[in-house]
């Protein structure tokens, strides 16, 4: 296959039936009515407005992050590219609003980079287990040559990379007994994202990784058909999964970057002013979602503890470090050159 083209749309079923069918019947539809592809209603005049999906509530840093760049793209267009925010999972979950955007039913989308592993292998690079020893060191990699070259990518599947977000760390928290050590999650029902390499690093621990909706958690940690996932601190609390699981365990396991995305005929068929501007606000957005990021995190935690949720912070990690190395063996060979970017990097 040639590596420029784009990969085929998802792992999962081809063109999903009812609603997600639907809104690429009418995406196709609206493009007809304006006279073609998506690339070239890009080319034509007049204003573009663009639709990005989003997972998260309205309050949520990364929807602010998504705001505040539309905020810039209408100014340094001078107006000619509006973009809509469609948050609380709207356009579909994770997953879908990434098949939507390779096909071009929709333009943008935040996506994890979890999930997009499945469409750009690289980008499992991310969910390797404890690569990053805190939030500086990724972003001096994110920020690094090496970490552009990532984002690059993804014009491969269909899309154009604008930029990275913050993603914070990933954490474990558990319905019916805290995890202090990785021989805790032995026998566990983990929810993880679509990601061979958190399928891998669950069943390294012992426990039973189930690949999930995130819309679907809550009740599956309430019924028990979970005993717990991990996340994010902003996530834990706005998701209200601290009412049904409150133990949280601090090991910061995997800092899976946040990535904006556009279909990538739409950028083609955009001028390069336009370009330019998308791409500065883009930048400039980026700095603002980290500074809420970082508020949200401190509050958020202090929140959790008021609600007599259990906070165990994991101070040594070498035992997790030691019982999760097969995952980094088996998927780091493909990933060579960023695993020593990464290290290169560690102590800069």
């Amino acid at each position: 296959m040639n590596p420029t083209s784009p990969q085929p749309v998802a792992r999962r079923s081809l063109f999903k039936a009812g609603a997600f069918g639907a809104a690429a019947v009418a995406g196709g539809l609206a493009l007809s009515a304006c006279g073609g592809s998506l690339a070239g209603s890009a080319k034509s005049g007049g204003t573009k407005t663009f639709k990005l999906a989003e997972t998260h509530p309205d309050d949520y840093p990364t929807t602010l992050g998504d705001k505040k760049f539309a905020e810039l793209a209408e100014k340094y267009t001078d107006g000619r590219i509006k973009i809509q925010v469609y948050a609380n999972a709207q356009l579909g979950e994770e997953s879908d609003a990434i098949e939507q955007v390779q096909m071009g039913s929709i333009e943008m989308t935040r996506i994890s980079s979890a999930p997009m592993g499945e469409f750009v292998p690289a980008m499992g690079l991310f969910s390797l287990p404890y690569l990053f020893d805190d939030a500086d060191h990724l972003w001096r990699f994110l920020e690094s040559e090496s970490g552009k070259k990532l984002l690059g990518e993804v014009d491969g599947a269909g899309f154009k990379g604008l930029g990275y977000y913050d993603p914070g760390a990933r954490s474990f928290y558990t319905s019916k007994k805290p995890i202090t050590a990785p021989a805790d999650l032995k026998g566990l029902k983990i929810r993880v994202q679509q990601s061979q390499v958190q399928i891998d690093f669950i069943k390294a621990l012992g426990g039973s990784p189930t690949p999930m909706d995130y819309g679907e958690v809550y009740s599956s940690l309430q019924s028990g058909l979970l005993d717990g996932a991990e996340n994010n601190e902003p996530s834990y609390y706005s998701a209200s999964h601290y009412e049904v699981a409150k133990n949280y365990t601090l090991d910061r396991h995997m800092r899976v970057a946040e990535v904006l995305l556009i279909n990538k005929d739409v950028w083609a068929g955009l001028p390069a002013e336009d370009q330019e501007a998308l791409q500065k606000a883009a930048d400039e957005s980026a700095p603002f979602q980290r500074e809420k990021w970082d508020a949200q995190v401190e509050s958020d935690l202090e929140k959790l503890r008021g609600e007599g949720v259990k906070i165990n912070e994991i101070t040594d990690l070498a035992p997790w470090r030691a019982a999760t190395k097969s995952v980094i063996d088996k998927h780091g060979a493909k990933l060579g050159t960023y695993l020593d970017a990464v290290e290169e990097l560690r102590s800069a």
